[in-house]
């Protein structure tokens, strides 16, 4: 089967409607040709048939004089062959005529346009043909008076046999050859240009599904510039398809290159993951298996030993299970919050009691600055809870002894900003574009390590329609989230 282009369909459309068209037309215009040549014929012989009634004697008191009418009738036709003359009576039947042995084919001819003729109808009119069964023709006719009243009609037919049959082969032979080529010509020129045409059309249609076809979305770029922008009031199709194009490429460059970014990190996540727990479990392995092998020989103070640390072991594994199953819950939308309003400055008080001891027995100072009249915030009291716990866990574990962790709160815009600083080493360059997005390994024991607490509290505050920023400072780590007020 072919597979024709758009603008090839476009054109054989085109072309089907261009022949139709042309074969309607050249049938109005025969049609209207011989409409124009019909009345023409009927006005130049207007008084003919009234001519020829006056000429003679065609009819007596007695009825016909047949010699005298045949004979009148020959030289007639003999001067102008292209009509025929009948003689009518009053009903229309043909009383003489000089028609050929078996060429007539009626007997009697209708009146009603014999009677149109004579009150001036709008011409042509066409009347019976009497040498045809059921043909009608151009005619001229007239009344024919004896002794001062009508006994008939002359009626002359204005296209005769020969003349009907001569024009036919002249139409054959000139007319129709000239129409024809005419038609040929049209239809040849308007396809040329309709193809000219739906090329030109179709050019931006073609440049757009090359586009489409080349679009390769491994190879797209969020970088990829913007689509120039539309005209005011564009109503072009073509040009907002193209410029819609433009945007979806673009937008899905951004996408694809943000899901490679999440699937780097997803495995950064897991081989971090992999490592911190395989470290803590071998370590928990290997001092099970000694208190197994070895529990003979074993003091009860190292056997202690060997259990605490075994035990501190399984509670880092706990620990790490359990941040892991709560950043799945916040991830895949397991969690719904439970708004409501709460003081912060109650909620900060609650927290820092829980890092008193903890901050206590590194000499590190715990501070807050909480201005008057602080207004409540609505959130989720629980998860606010988990966010400020994580973020002064990491500040009290990565600040050296004597350090100091600092929490502020302010007012402003409708929200009340929290602000978390600690005095120590703050966080490496190389980490602080995917600090929220991939943990180093936990187990790596780095000086920025922010583990999974990070990615949990970058999530909690997502959740409630804010970001989590860390701020540039000269010494530590700074971080800001909004709550709405």
């Amino acid at each position: 089967m072919i597979r024709l282009t758009l603008s090839q369909r476009l054109t054989a459309v085109f072309f089907a409607l261009l022949l139709a068209c042309g074969a309607a037309l050249m049938w109005i215009q025969m049609r209207s040709t011989t409409l124009h040549e019909q009345e023409t014929v009927q006005r130049l012989s207007r008084g003919l048939a009234e001519h020829i009634a006056r000429s003679g004697e065609l009819m007596d008191a007695r009825g016909m004089r047949g010699g005298d009418v045949r004979a009148l009738f020959g030289k007639l036709m003999a001067v102008n062959p292209s009509v025929e003359v009948y003689l009518l009576d009053d009903q229309g039947r043909i009383l003489g005529h000089d028609a050929p042995e078996g060429h007539l084919k009626r007997d009697r001819v209708d009146l009603a346009p014999v009677q149109a003729l004579l009150r001036d109808a709008p011409l042509p009119i066409l009347g019976d043909d009497p040498r045809s069964a059921s043909g009608r023709k151009v005619f001229n006719a007239a009344p024919l008076w004896v002794q001062g009243r009508q006994v008939g009609y002359i009626y002359v037919v204005l296209v005769g046999e020969q003349r009907e049959a001569l024009a036919a082969n002249v139409a054959g032979n000139a007319v129709l050859r000239t129409t024809l080529w005419s038609l040929a010509i049209v239809v040849g020129l308007g396809l040329l240009a309709g193809a000219f045409a739906f090329g030109w059309v179709t050019r931006p249609l073609r440049r757009l599904t090359a586009r489409i076809q080349g679009f390769d979305v491994d190879k797209a770029s969020p970088a990829l510039p913007p689509p120039p922008p539309l005209r005011a009031g564009e109503r072009d199709e073509l040009a907002i398809l193209d410029h819609s194009f433009g945007l979806m490429s673009q937008r899905l460059g951004e996408q694809w290159q943000q899901l490679r970014e999440q699937d780097l990190q997803r495995r950064e996540l897991v081989a971090n993951i992999s490592h911190d727990l395989r470290t803590p479990l071998s370590s928990l392995h290997g001092y099970l298996e000694t208190l197994s092998l070895k529990d003979a020989t074993l003091t009860a103070e190292e056997r202690q030993r060997y259990l605490g640390i075994a035990l501190a072991q399984s509670q880092k594994v706990g620990r790490l299970a359990q941040a892991l199953f709560e950043l799945a819950r916040l991830e895949h939308g397991g969690v719904v919050l439970d708004v409501q309003a709460f003081s912060l400055p109650d909620l900060l008080q609650d927290v820092f009691q829980k890092f008193e001891l903890a901050a206590q027995a590194r000499r590190q100072t715990l501070s807050a600055e909480i201005p008057p009249r602080l207004p409540a915030v609505r959130a989720d009291l629980g998860l606010i809870e988990r966010v400020l716990t994580n973020l002064l866990d990491n500040a009290i574990r990565h600040s050296p002894e004597g350090g100091q962790i600092n929490v502020s709160l302010r007012a402003d815009d409708g929200k009340v900003w929290v602000r978390v600083a600690d005095s120590g080493p703050g966080i490496a360059p190389e980490r602080r574009a995917n600090l929220f997005h991939t943990p180093p390994a936990l187990g790596s024991q780095r000086p920025d390590s922010g583990g999974l607490g990070l990615l949990i509290v970058h999530r909690i505050v997502q959740l409630h329609g804010g970001q989590i920023r860390l701020l540039e400072s000269e010494a530590g780590a700074v971080f800001e989230f909004g709550l709405p007020v």
